[in-house]
């Protein structure tokens, strides 16, 4: 440290990368080209606190650190405290090609070095109100997997004590359910199959509650003009149009193009190219998985009354013959169609052509 005060004069720039994990952070810190200090400290933001008090007297500080488990909290206390901070998605960390070590002190003096080059890219960090509200969808996600868990076991138990005539092996429906909880065993059977079926009716009860508060986000004012745009698109109801609101945020400027738009979404096609070779993958997947299964879902009901998306369809359909490509390619278009809407502040208009 006492180098390091050598060096630094008040008022210079210091650039900190932080390599966030459970129990330590990492930290390099740069100033003119050069890397000053590197430390470790407990995850404690009071500790980081005290360390840039302490050692950076009257500097401007900016910390960079990658997108992860602890969401934005970092962010929002940093700033608070007056300092400047990026939070950087990390699959967009610039390294080298030829990389094959990987460890927190390489990262977190990567991040460092991208930041004072300016060579990085900036995630959207939402407010609290909107992380919030967002928790409720996200909540729902989860009831959701646990009902399938949930159901699936009850399926297993039927089957395996033999006790699974007269239920189908498709979808159950409502008099499948009735049946099931009416069930007469004997001894620990009848234990087992009672702790399933509460389970399934917490469940139940959890999901019901978390849609009735979604319905609620549909008649707050800071969402309700996107909302009823995204509402107005065909395939896409209250409870969709308002899930994508709380994912993209109801301010959808910041992305100034249908590509930068389509590319945050995660449904455009990765590429690896090198000279005259061009080889085109899958869709890149960045982004929300659950928010593109919904595009997706959307997109087969949308095209049966949109004509624009149904001839999309056909015209990927025609040239690959792959259906998952074709309906992958109307959710983007759907996708982007919305954020016009979004951007001219208009309802959707079936069958309206426009440049993607």
């Amino acid at each position: 440290m006492r180098k390091m005060q050598d060096f630094i004069v008040k008022g210079k720039d210091i650039f900190i990368g932080l390599e966030d994990s459970k129990r330590t952070w990492k930290i390099s810190c740069r100033c003119e080209k050069m890397e000053i200090h590197y430390t470790s400290m407990p995850a404690d933001y009071a500790v980081l606190r005290s360390y840039l008090q302490k050692n950076y007297v009257e500097c401007r500080i900016t910390v960079i650190y990658e997108a992860g488990f602890k969401g934005f909290g970092l962010h929002d206390k940093l700033v608070e405290d007056g300092y400047s901070c990026i939070v950087t998605p990390p699959n967009k960390v610039t390294q080298e090609k030829v990389s094959r070590v990987k460890t927190d002190k390489i990262d977190c003096r990567r991040l460092a070095t991208n930041l004072e080059n300016s060579d990085f890219k900036k995630c959207h960090v939402p407010d609290k109100e909107i992380l919030s509200d967002r928790q409720i969808s996200r909540t729902l996600i989860a009831i959701q997997k646990d009902l399938v868990r949930t159901r699936n076991r009850i399926r297993k138990f039927l089957d395996f004590h033999g006790i699974d005539k007269g239920f189908p092996a498709g979808a159950w429906g409502k008099a499948d359910y009735d049946r099931l909880m009416k069930l007469e065993l004997d001894g620990m059977l009848r234990i087992s199959l009672k702790v399933l079926t509460d389970l399934l009716t917490h469940l139940l009860s959890a999901k019901k509650l978390l849609k009735q508060e979604l319905l609620l986000l549909t008649k707050k004012e800071r969402y309700a003009a996107v909302y009823k745009i995204f509402n107005s698109a065909p395939g896409i109801g209250w409870f969709t149009a308002i899930r994508l609101v709380l994912e993209w945020g109801e301010d959808l400027s910041r992305f100034k193009t249908a590509k930068k738009f389509g590319s945050f979404a995660g449904l455009c096609a990765s590429e690896y190219s090198s000279g005259d070779t061009v080889l085109k993958g899958n869709i890149t997947g960045q982004s929300n998985g659950s928010v593109r299964a919904w595009l997706i879902e959307s997109a087969w009901t949308a095209l049966k009354y949109d004509p624009v998306l149904l001839n999309k369809y056909n015209g990927i359909l025609h040239r690959c013959g792959n259906k998952k490509k074709a309906i992958v390619a109307v959710a983007r278009k759907l996708a982007v169609r919305l954020w016009r809407c979004a951007m001219n502040k208009e309802p959707y208009c079936v069958g309206l052509l426009a440049t993607d």
